[in-house]
C-alpha cells in the first residue's frame, strides 16, 4: 500500500479547492464550534466568577486599610489626649506653686507692715 508519508501534506489542496463544498466547510465550522464552545464558555464564566472574587476581594482590603487608618488615628488621639493631661497637671503644678507663693508674699506683707 502507499504509506502517507509518501504524500506531501500541500498535495493537491489547491487544486481540491474550487471542489469543496459550502455545506460541508459550514458543517465542519459548526462542528469544531461546537467542539471549543462549551469549554470556552466555561472558561469565561470561570474568569467571570474570578474577577468578581477579585472586585469583593480589593472591597474588603479596602475596608481593612480603612480600619487600620482609623486605629493610627486613634493612636494618635490617644496620645495627644495623654500629652493634654500632662500638661495639664504642669498648669494644677504651676497654678498651686503661684498660690503657695501669694500666700507666703502676703504673710510676708503682713508680718512686714506690723
Amino acid at each position: 500500500g502507499v504509506g502517507l508519508s509518501d504524500a506531501s501534506p500541500d498535495e493537491g489542496v489547491v487544486e481540491d479547492l474550487p471542489l469543496v463544498d459550502e455545506k460541508a466547510v459550514e458543517q465542519l465550522t459548526e462542528g469544531l464550534i461546537s467542539h471549543y464552545l462549551p469549554d470556552l464558555q466555561r472558561s469565561k464564566s470561570a474568569l467571570q466568577e474570578l474577577t468578581q472574587n477579585q472586585v469583593v476581594l480589593l472591597e474588603t482590603l479596602e475596608q481593612e486599610i480603612s480600619k487600620f487608618k482609623e486605629c493610627n488615628s486613634i493612636v494618635d488621639i490617644n496620645a495627644l489626649f495623654s500629652e493634654a493631661k500632662h500638661y495639664h497637671n504642669k498648669l494644677v503644678n504651676i497654678r498651686n506653686e503661684m498660690m503657695m507663693l501669694h500666700e507666703k508674699t502676703s504673710k510676708l506683707k503682713v508680718s512686714g507692715i506690723n
